[in-house]
């Protein structure tokens, strides 16, 4: 895969994308990763990109005609362009799933109060959002993002199949609790499900303890989720109740 990131600050990228699992995945080949400084494309010799909304109004605006030429000198218009806004898309495992099969990501980070609407009709593929709330830029999205789909591209951590499980299931629930060796822990037994040596046992608590976590700490994604029968009629009792049971 390759990513190129638009940034007017191409510093904030050196040290995460040169660290731990990303740097390992430049190094091994797995992704190229280019910074472009969007200044370098200002069409005066301030490197003005910037300007006040048409028509008047509080904040400014990334200008389009940097933008465009950026885009034109790189030819960045060959891969998926992203703008991280926080109208977009909302970033989740299943958005990141599918960002991963891409061959080529385009990051364009936003500053001010946006970009000229021109320049996002003329140049981006799709808005995507990390999250409800407001940043200085758009630059910790696009690492959020990166990190969210380089850690899926086969190859770039051990175990695959354990990448695309981690925290979020297909199914839409959260991940189970995790248990290491010994077996006790300051007076903490390990459920017997996890000693029994029956996988069909371990896999169905494991499943239980999914959507009991979800019940908990993420409900709002359960009308998604993809229950049984039996799953759903837990829900509801659970929902009566209060609370989910102890076991």
């Amino acid at each position: 895969m390759k990513i190129d990131i638009v940034t007017l600050f191409p510093g904030f990228f050196t040290d995460p994308l040169s660290t731990s699992i990303l740097g390992r995945a430049v190094t091994d080949g797995h992704v190229e990763i280019a910074v472009h400084d969007l200044r370098q494309y200002a069409m005066d010799r301030h490197g003005t990109v910037d300007d006040a909304p048409f028509g008047g109004g509080r904040g400014m605006l990334l200008k389009p005609e940097p933008v465009a030429a950026c885009w034109d000198a790189l030819q960045l218009s060959r891969g998926h362009s992203i703008y991280l806004s926080a109208d977009g898309d909302r970033l989740n495992q299943a958005l990141a799933t599918r960002l991963s099969m891409h061959e080529h990501l385009v990051l364009l980070c936003g500053h001010y109060k946006g970009v000229d609407e021109r320049a996002r009709t003329r140049c981006i593929d799709q808005d995507v959002s990390i999250g409800d709330y407001v940043l200085t830029g758009g630059e910790p999205a696009a690492l959020v993002l990166i990190d969210a789909v380089v850690r899926l591209i086969p190859g770039v951590l051990g175990d695959f199949s354990s990448a695309m499980a981690d925290s979020f299931h297909d199914d839409g629930l959260l991940d189970c609790p995790w248990y290491t060796r010994p077996a006790r822990f300051e007076g903490q037994d390990v459920p017997q499900e996890l000693l029994s040596g029956d996988h069909g046992r371990i896999d169905a608590w494991r499943r239980r303890q999914s959507l009991r976590r979800t019940f908990e700490r993420r409900p709002d994604l359960l009308p998604g989720a993809d229950l049984d029968d039996e799953e759903r009629r837990l829900i509801d009792v659970w929902e009566r109740t209060g609370a989910p049971d102890t076991d």
